[in-house]
């Protein structure tokens, strides 16, 4: 036992040694690249059952040492080495067009808000193998500002690295061959045709053989299939309380808009919702409601109807005021003050200007136009229409940047400080059972 522990204690003082040695000895960085998701696992090899070396935070900087296929060996700021995969990396291309965007999610206006089922990964893009920037918890709720359907396709980033130049063929391969020595045999004839070719040669053939060739070339003419249509995926722009903001998963999420209201849906999904007012009911205080929803599935469209719910203080229940259906109406829809005019066959009299609401529809000339409605006390009238205005851009969904890594120099040998300490832990942990 005293031997083994003077072995232990020779082994640590033979490792500090070579460690002060060698400590400047460390892999040159080819480039530099940032973390993506909220927090990244660095690991001591490529594996995902690897130990843990480190971790990283969103947008930390973090050193490329060296590439394997789409997997990178990083250092951390605090000089932790270890790998990971290309798809949780971005460049700083990349983290600036974040940052422009969360600038401009800042200005875009609240279509409701919404409770997340169970924890919630929140994505950099509407795609599923981007990073996840942040984690909203179980039943917290979030700011809806958008939606985006795109297909369920790996945004595939663009390869990082030029590929390997081609050896030039050397001038010795390039050469023509030299005879041989001693020639190979003369081959032989080949055999003639047999006496009945011009027999054989003819193409008459009985008509049943006909048929079955002309079905056999319409079929060959025949237009190829569709191919398959890709699926879809339904997102939601969205921001926290802490105000960062991402893109979710739109059926992990459920609009917050109160249960005897949420009952008139009818199976369709709720894409906005908005307060026009309120009324007293004896200790109730009851919201006057605007909602906007559409069909399940994937659409080219944000939403294909809307209403208007009032508290009825007779029945003590919600009713609908007004309803318009089979529309393609796109967000955002606005809160606004309207201007409402006298009706026509009345008295001229001044306009006046009312609470109400603004939406954008397309029409079957395939112009959209902003919609404004005014609510007066329990009723909606139509307040006129006008070009909308540009729709807010989306994000852009092209490959990610490229990382900026340099062309990969041959790597040294390893010095024998290194080998020898990288020996010598191996043995240490392997003794200590760690």
């Amino acid at each position: 036992m005293a031997r083994s522990l003077i072995t232990i204690v020779s082994l640590v003082l033979v490792l500090g040694l070579v460690s002060c040695q060698s400590g400047t000895d460390r892999a040159p960085s080819i480039g530099e690249a940032f973390t993506g998701p909220a927090v990244l696992k660095i690991r001591s090899d490529i594996p995902l059952n690897s130990r843990v070396v480190a971790t990283a935070k969103h947008g930390e900087r973090l050193e490329i040492l060296q590439q394997r296929r789409r997997f990178f060996r990083v250092r951390t700021a605090s000089g932790a080495e270890g790998w990971t995969d290309e798809r949780q990396l971005l460049a700083a291309q990349d983290m600036q067009k974040l940052k422009e965007f969360a600038e401009r999610a800042r200005q875009m206006p609240v279509q409701g808000q919404a409770i997340a089922f169970g924890e919630l990964n929140v994505h950099t893009q509407p795609a599923r193998q981007s990073p996840s920037v942040i984690q909203v918890k179980e039943n917290e709720k979030v700011d809806v500002l958008m939606h985006a359907s795109t297909p369920r396709n790996d945004v595939a980033r663009k390869p990082l690295l030029p590929p390997p130049a081609k050896k030039a063929k050397t001038e010795e391969k390039k050469a023509a061959k030299e005879p041989p020595k001693y020639p190979p045999p003369p081959l032989p004839k080949p055999p003639g045709p047999p006496k009945n070719w011009l027999e054989l040669s003819k193409t008459a053939l009985p008509a049943e053989d006909l048929a079955d060739a002309d079905e056999e070339r319409e079929k060959d003419e025949k237009p190829a299939a569709d191919p398959k249509t890709v699926p879809m995926d339904d997102w939601s722009l969205v921001r926290t309380t802490s105000g960062e903001t991402g893109w979710v998963l739109t059926r992990r999420l459920s609009m917050a808009i109160p249960d005897d209201v949420a009952q008139y849906a009818e199976g369709r999904r709720i894409v906005s919702y908005f307060s026009l007012g309120q009324v007293q009911d004896g200790d109730e205080k009851k919201n006057t409601w605007l909602w906007t929803t559409v069909n399940e599935g994937s659409n080219p469209y944000d939403f294909d109807s809307f209403r208007v719910f009032i508290w009825s203080l007779r029945r003590h229940r919600y009713e609908t005021a007004y309803i318009e259906r089979n529309l393609r109406g796109y967000s955002p829809v606005l809160l606004q003050e309207v201007t409402l005019g006298a009706p026509k066959g009345k008295s001229a009299a001044a306009p006046a200007t009312y609470p109400g609401f603004a939406l954008c529809v397309e029409k079957k000339d395939g112009r959209r136009y902003q919609r404004k409605y005014a609510f007066l006390t329990n009723v909606v009238r139509f307040a006129g229409e006008q070009a909308c205005d540009a729709p807010v851009p989306q994000q852009n969904l092209s490959a990610p940047a490229p990382l900026k890594v340099a062309s990969p120099q041959p790597q040294p040998p390893e010095s024998f400080s290194r080998r020898a300490r990288n020996r010598f832990r191996g043995l240490l942990r392997k003794w200590l059972g760690r």
